[in-house]
């Protein structure tokens, strides 16, 4: 393969990539302000963690700083966890597992090329612990 299409394949599988982390909805919660603003956040903002927590009956959790998570991952190590990773609310883990490879190594590539930006985002806390800062509160499941 010659490298104008090699590059030429690059740019469409990162286009893809974007694409799908707007679709999906990735940038709703991974992308501070992004559903806020009705996605006018700019590019170098996107995937990059957020404070505000999802508070529930399994603790509270934040949307990780995905443009430092995938640069510490291999495409494979990244296929991986996203087939057998089962996290806790309201990250919907299932739409993960369901994608195709070709979907996953779009959304890999594209937030790789984005490179690390931003901060980690803050470590779960158990439900018996009030988090410190802002966050959402899920109503309990019904009985």
């Amino acid at each position: 393969m010659n490298a104008v299409v090699a590059a030429d394949d690059d740019t469409e599988l990162i286009r893809h990539g974007r694409y799908l982390t707007q679709i999906a909805g990735c940038n709703d919660c991974h992308t501070p302000g992004y559903a806020m603003s009705g996605g006018q956040v700019p590019d170098s903002n996107w995937l990059t963690g957020d404070s505000l927590g999802w508070r529930g009956p399994w603790g509270t959790t934040y949307p990780s700083n995905l443009r430092l998570t995938m640069q510490s991952l291999t495409e494979d190590q990244w296929l991986s966890l996203a087939r057998n990773t089962q996290y806790r609310p309201p990250m919907p883990w299932f739409a993960l597992r369901d994608m195709s490879d070709q979907d996953l190594r779009a959304i890999y590539h594209f937030i790789r090329q984005q490179g690390p930006a931003g901060q980690p985002a803050p470590a779960y806390v158990p439900p018996d612990q009030e988090p410190q800062g802002p966050y959402v509160q899920f109503p309990a499941p019904p009985q």
